[in-house]
């Protein structure tokens, strides 16, 4: 007896415990619960300690934080022609988390047909050159384009990356001799800009080369000019301060004094071999008495 009694309290604790664990749910800040009562939607439950009926309440858990989504390499048409193979990723995030459970019933599976479709058109109206030149304006027409099929879902689209576009090889190749040929281009205008600037700055290194050669010479010109003009000055100080001093030194000199020069004077000039004639001076001053009639 004890153990039947024992038995019915262990089936009924496992009950309860069963009850509870269906009943009670913990609910993070980032999920909510959409609970269904008998099939009708009661709305979001959360965050927090939920409360359910076992078996009459039905609940499905939604995450509200930004996911991100991968789309593999997608094969499109451009408007020009050209098949290209497309692969990028797309983000996210749960508004409504009702809605995006009423609306849709794989919401995932949905969004990444669509993002597909939408590719696809977004690249058939577009030239290859520009589809791969303006990535950006892809990224904002999908997210756009994805945007306005997902709103009704309650879910926001948040941002659209292209990874990788990848062209066909013929058209590869073309592009990489296109590449080559610009670099080469910027490579020949580089080296002629460069030749260009070289020859300029030699040729203004040279004028002012010259310039300054030129003031060299005339500065040098002036100063020497000023130097001769200065010499030329003390030059003549130096004559008549010579002048001053011999005329100073003769006034000193006596009658007796000169006659010794004057004789010493006839004695070097008869010491020549030239022939020579001397007349004294007292010869001179005979002639002129005699010139003028004078005794």
């Amino acid at each position: 007896m004890a153990t039947e009694i024992l038995c019915l309290v262990g089936g009924v604790g496992v009950v309860v415990i069963a009850f509870l664990a269906s009943a009670i749910r913990i609910i993070p800040e980032y999920q909510r619960l959409v609970v269904f009562r008998l099939g009708r939607c009661l709305g979001e439950k959360g965050p927090g300690i939920v409360f359910l009926i076992p078996v009459v309440d039905r609940a499905a858990r939604v995450d509200l934080r930004e996911q991100v989504r991968e789309i593999p390499h997608q094969t499109a048409i451009t408007k020009d022609n050209a098949g290209i193979s497309v692969d990028f990723i797309w983000y996210y995030k749960v508004l409504d988390p009702s809605e995006s459970v009423l609306q849709v019933g794989n919401f995932e599976a949905a969004a990444q047909g669509m993002a597909t479709t939408t590719l696809r058109a977004v690249l058939g109206g577009i030239s290859l050159d520009d589809a791969l030149s303006e990535r950006e304006h892809i990224n904002s027409m999908l997210r756009t384009r994805l945007d306005e099929v997902t709103e009704r879902w309650g879910v926001k689209v948040t941002n659209v990356e292209i990874r990788e576009i990848i062209p066909p090889r013929e058209i590869q190749e073309s592009m990489n001799r296109q590449m080559t040929a610009e670099r080469i281009r910027r490579a020949v205008v580089t080296e002629s800009l460069g030749t260009k600037e070289a020859a300029i700055t030699v040729a203004e290194g040279a004028k002012k080369s010259t310039i300054l050669e030129a003031e060299g010479k005339k500065q040098a010109a002036v100063l020497e000019a000023e130097g001769q003009q200065k010499a030329q000055e003390l030059k003549a100080q130096g004559y008549a301060a010579a002048l001053k001093n011999i005329f100073a030194a003769a006034k000193t000199i006596d009658q007796k004094t000169m006659t010794l020069q004057y004789f010493e004077t006839l004695k070097e000039m008869g010491q020549g071999e030239s022939t020579k004639y001397i007349f004294p001076m007292e010869f001179t001053s005979m002639i002129e008495k005699f010139v003028s009639g004078k005794k």
